[in-house]
Formats: structure tokens, sequence, C-alpha cells
């Protein structure tokens, strides 16, 4: 068996009051059935699975076996010094004590165990890497290029370039990670002079974010375009994004991973240094160097206001931010008649 099976429906893996042993693979395939359950997404369940799966090839190598019935903080102890040699990144390490830790708390809501042996374990600090913001260059000709692409008279070319316009914004604009702007409804954008998002995290309370002023020109072009779009392809949906071939729109919304792709091909595309983290950087950058109070900013980043923008602000005499150009070239570009 392996975890390829936690593709298959609920009802093949057998009833969790079945089980005669904690056997892992079978517990991970009612874990991941509860995370899909919760409408986590398939990216997430993707890292589980990748961070799980690195215990479970440890407890091959070193018990010959996947029952972890009587499972005490020895035992993580032990699997904590194996993540100690097999990885140098502090982060990599984290992760898979994190999914551990997290996979063990459902095992306690399921009453397999009566504590969490992983809470136990000291958590180590995280590492936090320098910034490394998409240079201010690239961010200009990656705003260029997608409103160099608006001008073609191809349909659908037309509305993908739109479409990756408003993500831009989003995330050099508002600082939005790509997870926020996924999940992204019609009714959470707000237009007019001070333009503004909504954001909806899974678990803290929604916040808005202002947006600069050319954002509510370029969201009416996107919008109106789109709605043509889906009636020609019988679609309703109220996603801001929407998943697309060539061709035609394939369905509303577009997972955190499309969006990835999306910029990968720009990066190839374009010879560009740019990942939305990378962009969104910038825009940090660009909030600090306006002044802004960091209460503000850390707000707008969805962030607990415990957290620090010390490496920003080390770094801040590196990088040169603003983003002006943004309707600047717009404007250019919209006077020029479209092909």
């Amino acid at each position: 068996m392996n975890l390829e099976t936690t593709h298959a429906p609920q009802s093949l893996a057998p009833a969790l009051h079945d089980l005669p042993k904690l056997n892992l693979l079978d517990l991970q395939i009612h874990f991941f059935n509860d995370l899909r359950a919760k409408g986590r997404s398939g990216n997430t369940l993707k890292n589980y699975k990748t961070d799980l799966e690195c215990f479970n090839q440890y407890l091959k190598k070193t018990t010959m076996h996947l029952n972890i019935d009587g499972f005490t903080i020895s035992h993580i102890e032990e699997y904590d010094k194996f993540l100690q040699k097999k990885y140098s990144s502090d982060n990599s390490k984290r992760r898979r004590v994190q999914a551990l830790r997290i996979f063990f708390d459902f095992l306690v809501s399921q009453g397999h165990f009566g504590s969490n042996p992983v809470r136990k374990l000291p958590t180590s600090p995280k590492f936090l890497d320098i910034p490394r913001p998409t240079p201010f260059i690239d961010v200009k000709t990656l705003w260029e290029h997608l409103l160099e692409e608006s001008q073609t008279g191809n349909k659908m070319n037309r509305l993908l370039s739109l479409r990756n316009q408003v993500v831009m914004l989003f995330i050099f604009g508002g600082g939005l990670k790509v997870s926020d702007i996924t999940r992204l409804k019609m009714e959470d954008i707000f237009l007019g002079e001070g333009p503004r998002v909504l954001v909806k995290p899974e678990k803290r309370d929604p916040y808005s974010v202002p947006l600069p002023a050319v954002f509510s020109t370029a969201f009416e072009v996107y919008k109106n375009v789109l709605e043509q779009e889906k009636k020609i392809a019988g679609l309703d949906f109220e996603n801001v994004l929407f998943n697309a071939n060539p061709y035609q729109i394939l369905s509303g919304g577009l997972s955190p991973r499309g969006l990835e792709i999306v910029f990968e091909e720009l990066r190839k595309k374009l010879l560009l240094t740019l990942t939305p983290k990378s962009l969104r950087q910038a825009c940090i950058f660009k909030w600090l160097q306006k002044k802004l109070d960091e209460s503000l900013i850390k707000e707008w980043m969805g962030v607990a206001p415990s957290y620090s923008l010390k490496l920003y602000r080390d770094h801040l005499s590196s990088h040169s931010f603003d983003d002006s150009f943004l309707q600047e070239i717009y404007d250019h570009f919209k006077s020029r008649p479209r092909n």
C-alpha cells in the first residue's frame, strides 16, 4: 500500500474503529480525507503528503514496519535527530515536524492518543531568509509586457493578459499572497478613487488592503471582457480569476499551483527575476519607502503585530520601488490604437 491510495474515495479506507493496530498509512488516509473535508487545497494536501512520507520512510528504514502503537516522545526525538542529519535547511526540518505535529493532533482528536508526543519536542527557531525582491526594472518590464499583450486581437490572449494585469496589481500593488488571491470573489473587490480588496484568510479575521488607483480602470476592463467570454462559454461563477486554455475558459477559479505556473511562464519568457514571493517583497519595500506606519503594513501583510520587519529595514537602502509608473505606462498604452 502506498500514499497514492489517498486519492481513493473515503469509503474505500477502513473505518478508524476497525483498525486493529495504529497502521500509519491507513491513519494517514483518514487524516487526508479529514483535511479534504475541511476544504484544504490540493496544494496543501500535496505538501502534507510529502512531509509525512519523510516520516514513513524513516520508520521503514529504522523499524521495518509502519505501526505507531505506543509512540512516545523518545520516538519523536529519534526522528528529530534523523531530520537534523538529513536536512541542512532549518525550515525544511521545521516543516516536517509541524506536519507530524498536526497529524498527531488529528490522532488525539480521534482518541488514538491521550496527548500529542510531538508537542513535547522543543520548537526550532524559524530561519528568516534575506528578502530578495523582484528588481524594479523587472517589475516595469512585466507591466509593460502585460499591457502590450492586452493589445492583441486574439480575444482569449487578451483576456489572459488582462487577468494577469489584475494579478500583478494584487501582488505588487497590494502585497497579497497567492493563497489569498486564488480565493477572491467579485464581491471582495471595491472600486473607485481608492480601490481596495477584502482578504479572507482561512485562519484569521478578514481585512482590507488598498490598491493603486490604476486598479479600478484595469479591473473594470478585465471584468467586462471576462463577462463577455463567460457568456460565450456558458459559464457563471463569482471567482475573480479563472482557468483557461488558449481557446476558452475552462472553469472559474485558479489554483495556487496554476498561478505559480503563470509566473513560471512569464519568468522564462521575459528572463526576469520573478516569483509571486519576490514581487510581494517588492511591494513591502515600496510601503516602507513611503514611510507608512509599520503596524498598518503588518495588517496589510496579514501577519501578527509581533512580526518583525527588521530584515526589510536593514536592506531598505539597497532597493528602490515606486508605483507611479503603473498609471503612467497604463495611460500610454491606453492611448494607443489596439491591433
